[in-house]
């Protein structure tokens, strides 16, 4: 019983999907989509040479074309801030007066201590003020 060509080379891409599925390394998944190619061509009746030459050309097109737009697509999206990296550039409404020594402000609708970043500025309650940043449990605010 002879197997085909395009029949190994569908063996193949599916051998070279399987480690895409388990290590999320598109890389192999680039090789696949060479391997169908490859099969693509072997049914056309493409020669073995061809047939190589297509999937090392598809698979390297593949890589040199779909790996940059993929990192500039991960570098273009914003980092999302979580726990107090998130409150920092928030905007509070303060509740009790706020100095350099201490007051209180409502943030994120929770209640937080809260001292003036600059020790002489000073915000009466109803004020609007800016979260610098957090230091323990006390947002320095502007």
């Amino acid at each position: 019983m002879d197997i085909d060509a395009w029949v190994w080379w569908l063996i193949a891409a599916v051998g070279l999907g399987i480690p895409l599925v388990l290590t999320a390394m598109p890389e192999f998944g680039m090789f696949s989509v060479g391997a169908v190619a490859g099969a693509v061509t072997a049914a056309l009746g493409g020669g073995v040479v061809t047939q190589i030459i297509v999937f090392v050309a598809v698979s390297v097109a593949l890589l040199a074309v779909v790996r940059p737009i993929a990192a500039r697509h991960r570098a273009a999206q914003p980092e999302h801030a979580s726990g107090i990296d998130a409150l920092k550039g928030r905007q509070a409404v303060v509740l009790e007066r706020v100095d350099g020594n201490g007051g209180r402000i409502k943030l994120a609708g929770e209640v937080w201590s809260a001292r003036s970043y600059a020790a002489e500025q000073v915000f009466e309650p109803g004020s609007q003020v800016d979260v610098v940043e957090i230091d323990g449990a006390t947002a320095l605010v502007m």
